[in-house]
């Protein structure tokens, strides 16, 4: 829901203990880079085991990050173009577009709407693309990451890309952790 200009996020924490699985809200406020999602992760986790982190947005998309141990996190979202266009999104689509951190946080170096010189203005109806342009990667509008992230835990590939809204449920339904979810939500 928005209210607003402000944007509403729900990211929850998913444990694997060996008794089960330990559900946990979470907040994103220190929350920068997948650095830091990956440690907040690891602090959830019991003995290195898996820990499941699931962000979504207003039903627009959602991204789920699996951390193993100290294995490099694996992430996978529902629809990359509207994450790209979100804080939290835009962390994980730059990390598996492969973009460069560096100079993110400068506002003059960032190209908002399209319409900086050299470029072409959308309303025009393009133009040709500028060589500063081709090398920036385009999310696609739809999925990109790893599909195959949670195949281990019962969540297939061709069930993942189906996930749409309430994503998080179908895949809490399938850890077996809907219960310990619904405690925390």
């Amino acid at each position: 829901m928005t209210s607003g200009r402000v944007t509403v996020y729900f990211a929850a924490l998913l444990a694997r203990t060996e008794d089960g699985w330990e559900a946990s809200d979470t907040e994103l406020d220190n929350v920068e880079t997948l650095t830091d999602l990956a440690d907040l992760a690891r602090e959830a986790a019991v003995d290195d085991d898996t820990v499941v982190a699931y962000i979504e947005q207003e039903g627009t998309w959602f991204g789920v990050v699996r951390v193993d141990g100290e294995d490099d996190p694996r992430i996978f979202i529902s629809n990359a173009a509207a994450a790209a266009r979100s804080s939290y999104g835009a962390m994980l689509t730059d990390e598996l577009l492969g973009r460069d951190e560096e100079g993110a946080d400068d506002l003059d170096s960032l190209d908002l709407d399209g319409t900086e010189d050299g470029e072409p203005d959308p309303a025009d109806g393009g133009g040709e693309e500028t060589a500063a342009s081709a090398d920036v990667p385009v999310p696609p509008s739809g999925p990109l990451g790893d599909p195959g992230l949670l195949t281990d835990l019962g969540i297939g590939e061709k069930e993942l890309l189906a996930l749409d809204t309430d994503a998080l449920s179908e895949i809490a339904d399938s850890l077996g952790c809907t219960d310990v979810l619904e405690a925390v939500r």
